[in-house]
This record gives C-alpha cells, sequence and structure tokens, in this order.
C-alpha cells in the first residue's frame, strides 16, 4: 500500500514510523515543514533504508513569520496547499497528519476530500484548547473569539477523519464531550521516542570533550522553548546551582526564547550557563549522554494533553530527570510510575531547583532513575508493535475508503 504521513514538525519518532512501515513493503513519502524552528529527527534516506521509503521537506522559500500572527496565518494556509500538492502527486491510499496547525490542516484535509482519499488524524494535543489559552491570554475578548473559531476548524477536522489516533486516555472523553467523536474512531497510541536511535552514551564522549564539558556536572535541557514553556526557570536553576563551581546548565535551544535567555546570562552575569543551538540529530545521544541530570518545564495551563517529546529522549539516554510540570501530564506520569526522577509542580520554582540540588548530591539516586527511565524505555518503544498498530489502523482506513469510494 501507499502511506503518506506529515509530520510537520520533522520530529524523530514520526520518521521511525514512517521507516518501519517502509520496511514492511510499504511505499512512504514522509513530509515535514523545512522552515519549523525545532530539533529534527533523521530526515534523510540513507542506505540501510528501504527503498519504498522517501523523505522529503517542503519549504515556503522564505523566512517563517512564527512571531506574527496575521503573517503566520497565512503562511500556515499557503503551506497546507503544498503539503497538499505533494501529497496528492504521491497518489496514496491514506494520508496521516501529525503536528499541523489547524490553518495547515484544513487546507490538507479539504483536499483529502475533494480526491476522496482517507485522513488519519495523529492528534496530538487539542489545538484549539491550547490556541484559545493562549490568544485569549494576549487579546482577551478577540482571543476568545479566535480561539472559538478554531475549535470550529478542528471539529470539522475530526469529523472528516477516517481515523484518529490520540496519545493518551484522557483523549477520548474529551472529543466525546467537546466535539462529539464516536469512541469507536479514536485509538490511543502512546508517543515514544526511536530507542535504536538513541542508546545510552558515556559522559566522556567526542561532543562532551570538544565542547570541554566532561569534568562538569551538566544539568541540561534540549529541545523547543515556546509559549508552554516558562524560560525564567531556568535562570532560577543557574542561580541555584551558583553555590556549585563544578555545575553547568547546559540548554541546546533556538528561537525567542533562548535569544533572551542568552541575553540575560550575559546581562546577570551567570558563568555556569551555556546556551546553544538546536544539535544535529547524530549528535543528540551524546549531547543527552553530557549529562548528569536532564530537565524539562511544562505550565499548568498545558494541562494533561501535550506530552513533551523530549522526555520520552529522556528516557532512552539513561539519565535522572527533573520535570516541572501539572502533576496529570502524561510526561509526570510516566516520569513518576517508573521512577525515572523527580515530577515538581510548574508554581513551584523552589522545589524545582532544590530537587535538581538534591539529584546533583546523590549519585546513587542518579543511577537508580537512569537505569529505571531506561527500562521503561526498552519496554515501550518497540517500533514493531508499534508499527502492527498504525498498519492496522492505516490499513482499514484504506478499506473502509475504497469501499466508500465504490459505494457512490
Amino acid at each position: 500500500m501507499r502511506f503518506a504521513i506529515c509530520d510537520y514538525s520533522g520530529h524523530p519518532f514520526q520518521a521511525q514510523l514512517s521507516r518501519e512501515l517502509a520496511r514492511r513493503g510499504h511505499a512512504m513519502l514522509h513530509l515535514h515543514f523545512a522552515e519549523f524552528q525545532t530539533p529534527k529527527g533523521r530526515l534523510s534516506v540513507g542506505p540501510e533504508d528501504p527503498q519504498t521509503l522517501a523523505i522529503e521537506s517542503v519549504s515556503l522559500d522564505r523566512p517563517f513569520a512564527k512571531y506574527s500572527l496575521f503573517r503566520r496565518r497565512f503562511q500556515e494556509i499557503e503551506i497546507g496547499r503544498r503539503i497538499a500538492k505533494r501529497i496528492l502527486s504521491f497518489q496514496p491510499d491514506v494520508v496521516v497528519g501529525c503536528n499541523l496547525p489547524l490553518d495547515t490542516l484544513q487546507r490538507l484535509v479539504s483536499s483529502c476530500q475533494k480526491q476522496g482519499l482517507p485522513f488519519v488524524f495523529w492528534q496530538q494535543d487539542i489545538y484549539s484548547d491550547a490556541i484559545a489559552r493562549i490568544l485569549t491570554r494576549k487579546f482577551g475578548l478577540v482571543g476568545r473569539l479566535l480561539g472559538i473559531h478554531y475549535k470550529r476548524i478542528e471539529r470539522r477536522v475530526l469529523n472528516a477523519s477516517s481515523a484518529i489516533v490520540v496519545i493518551a486516555d484522557e483523549f477520548i472523553s474529551a472529543l466525546a464531550k467537546d466535539f462529539g467523536i464516536a469512541v469507536e474512531v479514536a485509538h490511543v497510541i502512546e508517543n515514544w521516542a526511536p530507542l535504536d536511535e538513541l542508546p545510552p552514551r558515556s559522559k566522556s564522549n567526542a561532543w562532551t570533550v570538544s565542547h570541554g564539558f566532561d569534568s562538569s556536572d551538566v544539568v541540561l535541557y534540549t529541545g523547543t522553548l515556546g509559549l508552554k514553556h516558562d524560560v525564567t526557570k531556568l535562570l532560577a536553576v543557574a542561580q541555584a546551582m551558583l553555590s556549585r563551581p563544578n555545575a553547568l546548565l547546559i540548554v541546546t535551544s533556538e528561537g525567542f526564547s533562548a535569544d533572551w535567555l542568552a541575553a540575560e546570562v550575559q546581562r546577570i552575569g551567570l558563568p555556569n550557563v551555556r546556551v546553544l543551538p538546536f544539535q544535529s540529530f547524530e549528535d543528540y545521544p551524546d549531547v543527552l549522554g553530557c549529562a548528569d541530570i536532564l530537565i524539562a518545564i511544562l505550565e499548568k495551563d498545558a494541562g494533561e494533553f501535550s506530552v513533551p517529546s523530549k522526555v520520552l529522549s529522556y528516557l532512552c539516554a539513561e539519565r535522572a530527570i527533573i520535570l516541572s510540570a501539572p502533576e496529570n501530564n502524561l510526561a509526570s506520569r510516566i516520569v513518576t510510575r517508573c521512577g525515572a526522577g523527580i515530577v515538581v509542580a510548574p508554581d513551584d520554582i523552589t522545589g524545582f531547583t532544590r530537587a535538581i540540588l538534591r539529584m546533583l548530591d546523590d549519585r546513587a539516586a542518579q543511577r537508580s532513575a537512569a537505569e529505571n527511565g531506561r527500562r521503561y524505555a526498552e519496554k515501550s518503544f518497540e517500533i514493531i508493535s508499534i508499527g502492527n498498530r498504525f498498519e492496522a489502523i492505516l490499513v482499514d482506513a484504506t478499506r473502509a475508503g475504497k469501499s466508500e469510494n465504490q459505494g457512490r
């Protein structure tokens, strides 16, 4: 069969799924948005990959206006048109959409409907809820009205989907209550990380040594810093770590918040912070390996529907995790359940910094949390089982689509 997966972000585990489906003999087109600023996965076809796999970027051919609401909306509509054009030229049996902004998503789904192509919505968040929270906070009543508009778009997309894949059980009741989605249409498949591509590495590795971090106690934050992240927490961590002259806070990120953090570090004069750009996925295991402790932050209004994929990668790295996030968030529940580290409430900055300092001082606790996290990843991130579930959903959607088209 011919499957097209469009993961707007270009994250690692979605690309791994396309590789797994191609390995099974399916013709795979894997698309991502070139200008989206985020850590990327392995997005090129290598000699070891199946010949049935194609991985391509779709580009605007101009800078992406991430921080301009008006320009960004029109660019997201345009990128939706370009994605749809490429997918339709591939002539897939079924299309999967993941991490797409709602304006982009609506354009793609509309094109699929016109061509009678089944669409599977791989839903990573309740996007309209997130938009409503952010825009209401920023624009008041106008933002709330925009949130209502985007909820209508998300409802149309959900109802037009042949199947919906969600990442946590909590989505099921929310979809039924807020969007009227039948339970049997939705499938829960928790996110994962590409275990084989993220092996544990020793602290003394090529990347760590080249940056001079191998003799320091390292607290590491990797990945996006966006509206769901209070970057001032990282400053608080750095200031708390000043009492430990051998400790470093390393942040690998890009964008407005990362630039702000770098400027504040320089203004305040914090000698124990290094802000670096996103690192290549080839170097990512070594980057994670440099850490003694891995940290992540998520604000309380992100709630239960947003799962930071960095935490899943952290589990593979066999390092202790300190997470500042709501306790009902899936990432929080995973870290707590498997004993991979410590979860602190997002408004407890003092508790967050204290947890980091305690873990730095307790090597036995670090090792126990690290081993627990890796054990969980080895048990839960097995791609053959995950591929079986996705393959069954896509095959069913293809068959249902063919039956529907024949009945017209």
